[in-house]
């Protein structure tokens, strides 16, 4: 009877797509055109042109070949930046930010910011490369402007006894010499560099930002806000979660796939996190540096209370 075929054709559908329901979580999502995947990037640490074996700074060296595996995956919309930094070497974010740009441009992709706790200094740098920013309310924002720090330590080797020689070809080769008395002509010079650097920076948010910044006197004085602030000022372009965002905008069915550097079968460091591969001469002879890269490291991310 033309009902009872009806009936089981129905039926038979239905068994169909219950079967496919159960199988379909098997299959590749590449394979799966029913799934919008959104390859996410994680732009995190100190912002510095160098790594050691117990340190990872972010640099275009590291975070290059994440970045190029991400805006290589064909069917994905837009690529997520997920960025927590409090900054560091203007060089190496400016850098980054070129090569965000340029991929975006050459494989058609949105660029989506995520902050996480900061985006300050080179970190909001880093931010400018997306094509919106988007930050938790609590989150920290901006410190648009440049810094030099370090110490003074030529009263404590006079104390410990210490005599320093320098001999050089060129009477400004050891300017702000950390172990000779502070020279006014030196920190005259260096100033006038932050300031050009620092006049870089603000033209980069000015023409990333464009009319979505507010008139705000403090807006380029170093100063920084939460995320709550950050978005009334029109450094950021909302509030908000990564997986709340993305879904939204591209539907429940998104995935989020986080690009991770590939580990070798030699690429686990030994007990205590030590890297093999290093002599203990070696090793002591940048524990003193490193423990200076330690205090400056702290330095950073404590000015933003974390």
């Amino acid at each position: 009877m033309p009902g009872a075929k009806a009936r089981n054709s129905k039926q038979l559908l239905i068994n169909l797509d219950e079967i496919r329901m159960k199988f379909e979580k098997f299959i590749p999502s590449r394979f799966r055109k029913d799934l919008t995947i959104i390859p996410i990037v994680r732009l995190s640490g100190v912002i510095s042109p160098a790594n050691s074996p117990m340190s990872k700074n972010l640099n275009l060296a590291g975070v290059a070949p994440l970045l190029d595996k991400a805006f290589k995956i064909k069917n994905a919309p837009a690529v997520a930046l997920v960025v927590n930094s409090p900054g560091g070497s203007p060089v190496q974010s400016r850098m980054i930010v070129s090569r965000i740009r340029a991929l975006a441009k050459e494989h058609g992709k949105k660029v989506l910011v995520f902050v996480e706790d900061v985006a300050g200094s080179g970190g909001y740098m880093i931010s400018l490369a997306g094509d919106e920013i988007f930050a938790d309310e609590t989150s920290i924002i901006g410190s648009i402007g440049v810094v030099s720090a370090g110490f003074g330590l030529d009263k404590t080797i006079e104390k410990l006894g210490v005599e320093r020689r320098v001999y050089t070809a060129g009477k400004n080769k050891v300017t702000l010499d950390s172990f000779q008395p502070e020279n006014k002509e030196d920190v005259k010079y260096l100033n006038k560099l932050l300031l050009e650097i620092h006049e870089v920076f603000i033209n980069m948010v000015k023409e990333a930002r464009g009319d979505k910044l507010a008139d705000d006197k403090d807006l380029f004085s170093g100063r920084f806000w939460t995320g709550t602030t950050a978005l009334k000022l029109g450094l950021i372009d909302g509030l908000g979660h990564i997986s709340d965002i993305l879904k939204e905008r591209y539907g429940e069915k998104t995935q989020l796939k986080l690009i991770q550097p590939r580990r070798g079968i030699f690429a686990r460091g030994t007990p205590g996190g030590i890297s093999a591969g290093f002599s203990g001469a070696e090793l002591g002879a940048g524990v003193v540096d490193r423990a200076i890269d330690a205090i400056e490291e702290r330095a950073l991310w404590s000015r933003f209370g974390l």
